[in-house]
């Protein structure tokens, strides 16, 4: 089942969204599973609401049931050369990331609350669904920077009296300002932000459950759409033309040489580049010319030798092998390195 990321600014009503979430999907799990559609006989004497008997098992995942501090994503008392490197918030996003794995599955439905404001980590989060061959969707929370300015305001004021336990729900001021600087807003157009549902701090109970009904039929629902897992790794097999270690050296290197090559073309570094299926491996055509998409910029010999290195690591070792059908060829190397580094422009970029 799928994983769903709440995104938006530091207080901005994102945990009250969630447990309104995870509500309304725990009232849909019990309505559809299947002792529910049996009806209310007096046969029935397993309650819908234990765990064997539902069909999908629900899971709210924050900060919060973490026992994470919001402080971890402080940044305004390390210097500005370490900023980059905060430990804590890597440890904390290594901490959800460990939870939400754990969960994961076809029969789990997980609901991700946190601020969730680098595209980059809604990207790592959206690939690891895919992984498991579940959707995954975003609902944004909306609210004005001045209304999110004035909760947290509110909420320093309440906390001034409590401990440090019950203050914990407030952001310093410090704090609050640079995570607003720092968050990249979801984008419809990008893959792992895709499905995108969005509810505004105004939204009344009509219109959330009515996002909250698209968000179930998309990612749900009888007719969602299937999910494939990441096709990055190939199948270990007999190939004519040499071993396993040295064809996968041969095709990519061939690879990162025409890129190269095509971008020496005018406006080559802004467009596709057109890579033969065969390759030296084998002379034939079949399914067309892969298509390489570039980002708006040259790529320069360096980032393509750090991402050949990157696929061929995953590849080496055999991992993952046993997701990817197929025989070893030079053509599947090829059409595998080519989608690899597709994700990686549009991920970079």
């Amino acid at each position: 089942m799928p994983l769903i990321i709440l995104s938006g600014l530091p207080t901005s009503g994102k945990s009250t969204r969630a447990k309104q979430l995870y509500d309304y999907l725990a009232e849909r799990i019990a309505s559809e599973s299947p002792q529910a559609a049996e009806g209310t006989g007096a046969t029935t004497s397993t309650s819908t609401s234990t765990p064997a008997a539902l069909k999908y098992r629900l899971h709210l995942i924050s900060d919060d049931s973490l026992s994470i501090s919001r402080a971890v994503y402080d940044l305004s008392t390390l210097p500005a050369h370490t900023r980059s490197a905060n430990a804590s918030e890597k440890d904390a996003r290594a901490a959800i990331y460990g939870a939400v794995k754990r969960v994961l599955s076809p029969r789990d439905l997980v609901v991700l609350d946190g601020l969730n404001y680098i595209k980059g980590w809604r990207y790592q989060l959206a690939c690891e669904a895919k992984n498991f061959r579940t959707p995954s969707a975003v609902l944004q929370i909306g609210c004005s920077v001045d209304q999110a300015r004035a909760n947290n305001e509110a909420r320093l004021q309440s906390d001034a009296g409590k401990d440090g336990a019950e203050a914990a729900e407030a952001y310093s001021v410090a704090n609050w300002d640079n995570l607003v600087f720092r968050y990249e807003e979801p984008n419809p157009m990008t893959r792992w932000d895709s499905p995108l549902f969005a509810l505004t701090w105004d939204d009344d109970e009509a219109q959330t459950r009515a996002v909250f009904d698209k968000l179930w039929d998309a990612v749900a629902g009888e007719g969602r759409k299937e999910v494939r897992p990441n096709q990055v790794t190939v199948q270990r097999g007999n190939d004519g033309g040499g071993d396993y270690l040295y064809v996968l050296d041969r095709e990519t290197q061939d690879m990162v040489k025409r890129i190269l090559d095509a971008q020496k073309e005018p406006a080559g570094g802004n467009g596709e580049v057109r890579i033969p299926r065969g390759g030296n491996s084998s002379t034939s055509t079949t399914g067309g010319d892969l298509v390489v998409e570039l980002p708006g910029k040259t790529v320069g010999l360096a980032q393509l030798q750090r991402l050949r290195r990157a696929f061929m690591g995953l590849n080496r070792g055999g991992i993952g092998l046993e997701s990817a059908g197929g025989q070893f060829t030079g053509a599947r190397i090829r059409e595998s390195f080519a989608g690899y580094l597709n994700d990686a422009f549009e991920n970079e970029g």
